[in-house]
């Protein structure tokens, strides 16, 4: 079949400031709830980004993975706890390209990789072609390489990197090639090795990392992935020892900083993490901050918008309490429980991660069952977000909410964790609690978007919150502590003043001051547009990483 799409296009002449071509790896991209083939943070921002890259006429692709199932389905046990479901997922909006391309994995040299395009049209974004292994003519083991959003067995993540990096270079390369090849974090770093051999130049690979996570910063030994196909070729003993780290391994970002011209991380505090994380790795890039941001036309709920723009607390008192109610009819659904919309309601929502801290509030269990039976200043709270099916530490954290909030009327645990409900309990919360150890959260960007929609942040300064954050005027920020201090004596310290903050600041000013809570919300909105918006982002890229 002779492909539909052999040129590099776009629906627009590209604005000549963003007129290189630049093709952008990720992993996973949340751009629509209908295509739900992504995780969390990291699809998110890749999807704010390629939204905005169509909006201001940028002249990039997207590369990724068509995943069969998913990430995962969070479905409920009998009990309520978690259930990690896998359900093939169908996407008749995607077009098959015709570009077919083959890679070596392991000891087969022919595995076939087929690219699906995510047309423009469909949700406003520049065009992504995903990439899947589910093709006629492969055996069994190289179909199910796309099945899974990274899976639990370490060869075939190694599979999946490969894929992506080498499979989609070569589909770039059937599309005319591109000026500049944007790893969105290190999962596709054999790009970089197989267009070194094809002779692309480090001036034109640049590379963004997203996290302080040890986990996040992938290193397996050199010769497994050698073995595997990892390099794009078999590399000799003195190859390999050179791209070699911490004995005989090789970790993606290390190599991923060595090959780029340069780097970025995703906040200003991230940027210097990250030069203190790799400073003693010779040969490194320039590690810049870039500080992530989401889309503001996909987020900002068009009545809270309204309200805002007038400053109309009348209006947006509404429109807030409109929002409330289809938040709470989830809720209902869900867990059978009535919220009521006069009421102050938290939400956590996140991937869950040991940590993100999700059960903080409980850490001094009395004074959390003070502060939701206080009849005088009622409060309801709100869990939502995805372990990873395998990290068990979280899904107990998870299990433990769930057990929680049975015996509480104004206490819930949502699953389906994911574009839509996340917009859902940006809208209808008043507060967004983001409780991560401090220095662990890079950037952290649904703070962003619950500010957009008047959800103000009660936070760790951490990731992107001290580039946004005055403290009481647009948010409520916990005093930092010494982040090297044992774990257990940084969550008790963060569990008091969370509560104090809560007890004497977030809960007196919404029902006793109202008006100054609303010059809060206002003031929140006013400081993260667009600021934090993706547009900004999209720009900084072209300006300060791809010049």
């Amino acid at each position: 079949m002779e492909s539909k799409y052999s040129t590099w296009y776009h629906p627009y002449k590209p604005a000549k400031q963003y007129n290189k071509k630049v093709a952008y790896f990720s992993m996973e991209f949340g751009i629509d709830q209908a295509l739900n083939i992504y995780s969390g943070g990291l699809g998110f921002l890749a999807g704010s980004h390629m939204r905005s890259a169509f909006e201001l006429k940028q002249n990039v692709i997207g590369i990724g993975m068509l995943w069969k199932f998913g990430y995962y389905d969070q479905a409920r046990n009998h009990d309520d706890t978690l259930r990690v479901e896998f359900n093939e997922k169908h996407f008749d909006f995607l077009e098959d390209t015709g570009i077919e391309v083959e890679v070596k994995l392991h000891q087969n040299p022919h595995v076939k990789v087929r690219a699906y395009v995510l047309k423009p049209e469909i949700f406003g974004t520049v065009p992504i072609y995903l990439l899947s292994t589910d093709v006629e003519g492969n055996d069994f083991l190289s179909r199910t390489i796309t099945n899974h959003l990274y899976d639990a067995n370490e060869v075939t993540r190694v599979s999946q990197s490969i894929v992506l990096g080498i499979g989609g270079s070569k589909v770039i390369e059937k599309l005319g090639g591109a000026d500049v090849y944007h790893l969105n974090e290190g999962h596709a770093l054999p790009a970089f090795y197989y267009l070194r051999d094809q002779g692309v130049s480090k001036e034109q690979m640049v590379f963004t990392t997203h996290t302080p996570e040890k986990a996040g910063n992938e290193e397996r030994d050199a010769m497994h992935l050698n073995n595997c196909g990892f390099f794009g070729r078999h590399l000799n003993y003195e190859e390999l020892n050179k791209e070699s780290v911490n004995g005989s391994n090789i970790n993606y970002t290390v190599s991923a900083l060595r090959l780029a011209k340069r780097a970025n991380a995703v906040s200003k505090l991230h940027a210097k993490v990250a030069q203190d994380m790799w400073k003693d790795f010779e040969g490194i890039s320039e590690i810049i901050p870039i500080t992530n941001s989401q889309n503001q036309t996909y987020w900002h709920d068009s009545s809270i918008k309204k309200a805002w723009e007038t400053k109309n607390s009348a209006t947006y008192k509404r429109g807030k309490k409109a929002l409330k109610k289809k938040l709470f009819e989830e809720v209902n659904y869900q867990t059978g429980k009535e919220f009521d919309p006069n009421v102050l309601t938290f939400v956590w929502a996140r991937r869950f991660a040991g940590y993100k801290r999700a059960d903080l509030l409980l850490h001094d269990f009395e004074r959390f069952m003070r502060l939701i039976n206080n009849a005088d200043y009622p409060v309801q709270i709100i869990w939502a977000g995805k372990p990873y099916p395998y990290d068990y530490y979280a899904i107990d954290v998870f299990n433990k909410l769930v057990d929680v909030s049975k015996h509480h009327a104004n206490l819930a645990v949502l699953t389906g964790y994911e574009l839509e409900l996340s917009r859902a309990l940006k809208n209808g919360s008043d507060v967004w609690l983001n409780t991560p150890r401090i220095t662990r959260e890079a950037s952290g960007t649904s703070g962003m978007t619950a500010a957009m929609n008047g959800s103000v942040n009660v936070t760790i300064n951490d990731g992107w919150i001290p580039e946004f954050e005055e403290n009481g005027k647009n948010s409520f920020v916990l005093p930092e502590l010494d982040h090297n201090l044992p774990v257990w004596d940084q969550d008790r310290i963060d569990a008091e003043n969370l509560y104090k903050i809560i007890e004497e600041e977030v809960i007196p000013m919404y029902y006793e001051t109202p008006k100054q809570w609303q010059e809060v919300v206002f003031k929140a909105m006013d400081d993260v547009i667009p600021a934090f918006t993706s547009a900004r982002m999209a720009d900084e890229y072209y300006k300060k990483l791809f010049d």
